[in-house]
């Protein structure tokens, strides 16, 4: 039998559809999780509505003790402020992070967050749409609930993987709903996007009869099977190979120069390079490429 706790924060969640289908789901996890680590830490008798700073406390400390990154921190406690707001009790938590010593993100390490996935990793995958998803985020960069909703007829606006020369990624797709164009610069993407087109052709790589939250948990059960984690760092492999590309030498985080070491046409090449690959990703800001390529 649930937890009262983890029973009414499910509850909670599926009444209050906010963000996107990835948030949702994230929300949930963590929630869940949230509640079972409250169960744990002896809060037995609790449920949403008697949420209190003690509370908020006890799990801050839980998660400072596993070792969680303060990026991580901050998006764990903005679910449990939509918690706080939902149930009336905005008060509970501070509205400003460094009140609960949870430092700034520091974008600029320098240190490559970069994840490869070679060809025996992807043959454990035995789904064949989930593992050209995969392919696919691993291609062209892409977020997760990217890949795993992309439709390569709609991608490909009418062309063939052979002709066209960018794919184009609907709003519904995207964070934030900023549909974007992302080039073809190579003949590995090509490929993949002929395997995606084979699969599902003018559908989703989702299969009809699946959500997307449904289509999420396979995905992350069938990489966690096949040692696949953190494949976030598939976005900073790209960034770093477009870099590449771009400029012709390695990014600070892959190893090459600091920008304060180039000369001033290479400074010019760097920003140029760094506005496409921004663009190419998502973010449209020129400072975030410093998390995936370094300063």
């Amino acid at each position: 039998m649930k937890h009262i706790l983890v029973r009414e924060l499910v509850q909670l969640c599926d009444r209050n559809k906010d963000g996107s289908y990835s948030t949702q789901a994230a929300r949930k996890d963590v929630l869940i999780q949230a509640g079972k680590q409250l169960l744990a830490g002896g809060f037995r008798n609790l449920g949403t509505q008697g949420l209190k700073p003690k509370h908020v406390t006890h799990l801050l400390e839980r998660w400072r003790t596993d070792g969680l990154s303060d990026a991580t921190l901050k998006n764990r406690v903005a679910h449990l402020r939509w918690w706080s707001e939902k149930v009336g009790k905005q008060n509970v938590i501070p509205r400003a992070n460094s009140e609960l010593g949870i430092g700034n993100r520091r974008f600029v390490t320098n240190v490559s967050k970069a994840v490869q996935v070679d060809a025996h990793a992807l043959d454990k995958i035995k789904d064949q749409r989930l593992r050209c998803s995969l392919e696919l985020q691993k291609a062209f960069g892409l977020r997760r609930e990217e890949c795993l909703k992309f439709q390569p007829g709609y991608a490909l606006q009418g062309k063939t993987p052979t002709t066209a020369t960018s794919i184009q990624l609907k709003d519904t797709w995207c964070k934030g709903g900023r549909p974007r164009t992302v080039k073809i610069t190579n003949q590995y993407q090509r490929e993949v996007l002929a395997k995606a087109l084979a699969l599902a052709g003018a559908g989703s790589m989702i299969p009809r009869d699946q959500t997307y939250v449904e289509r999420l948990k396979q995905y992350e059960n069938a990489t966690n099977r096949a040692g696949l984690h953190k494949l976030h760092g598939l976005r900073h492999a790209y960034a770093q190979d477009r870099y590449r590309e771009l400029t012709g030498w390695d990014s600070p985080a892959g190893g090459g120069p600091k920008s304060r070491l180039l000369t001033a046409d290479q400074r010019s090449t760097d920003l140029a390079a760094r506005l496409q690959i921004s663009q190419e990703l998502g973010h449209n800001r020129e400072a975030i490429t410093a998390v995936y390529l370094g300063r």
